[in-house]
């Protein structure tokens, strides 16, 4: 048996710091790292919503009025607000992560992060330019 691994009465204890629940209300650049955590659940949410509005078109004219009287009303209204500014931080705080986790070379030179990140912001605003052309016509 290894002695290493056994406990005695007299083991060292490591020293541990006690840490606040609240820790990451110290510094912004945490407290942005769990809204983009928490942002998560909105996008959950807008799958779920999709799913529904899929739902009520398939079940016919009818059900897809009352899907839409439903979503007009004040609580999933300010609901779907609220989503979609965190939906849009998530996409922003995603994308500013892309240059530190993607790395482009073009040939043997790497391209610069921030070239990868107007990359990104141009890409969405493309697809986002696309989807409204054909949403309004």
């Amino acid at each position: 048996m290894n002695r290493s691994y056994v406990y005695t009465p007299y083991h060292p204890r490591w020293l541990r710091r006690p840490m606040s629940t609240y820790w990451w209300l110290g510094k912004w650049c945490y407290f942005r790292f769990i809204l983009r955590e928490f942002s998560c659940m909105f996008v959950a949410w807008f799958v779920v919503y999709l799913l529904m509005a899929i739902d009520a078109v398939g079940q016919g004219p009818d059900r897809y009025a009352r899907f839409m009287e439903w979503s007009g009303s004040a609580p999933i209204l300010a609901t779907n607000v609220v989503a979609f500014l965190f939906i849009v931080f998530h996409a922003v705080t995603f994308f500013q992560a892309a240059p530190q986790a993607l790395v482009v070379h073009v040939g043997s030179r790497r391209v610069p992060g921030h070239l990868v990140l107007l990359g990104h912001f141009a890409a969405w605003l493309a697809a986002s330019a696309i989807v409204a052309w054909l949403l309004v016509g």
